[in-house]
């Protein structure tokens, strides 16, 4: 299970993420769908690791997502 608290990213003077909290279960599929420069790709990057938040917590299967 991945869960998103309080999720927070901003670039310069833009909010990318603004306070983005859910719960996503391990089985089944989700889709991210927006307008371009909504902060999908953003998010994705900061669940996997790759990016990191500005404040707010991720967690997988209950351990903190520190990298990739």
């Amino acid at each position: 299970m991945i869960q998103l608290k309080s999720i927070n990213k901003r670039y310069l003077h833009e909010h990318v993420l603004d306070n983005i909290s859910c719960t996503l279960p391990d089985i089944g599929f989700v889709s991210l769908i927006g307008p371009s420069g909504c902060g999908k790709s953003t998010l994705l990057k900061i669940i996997a690791g790759l990016e990191k938040n500005d404040t707010g917590l991720v967690t997988v299967d209950g351990n903190e997502v520190k990298g990739p």
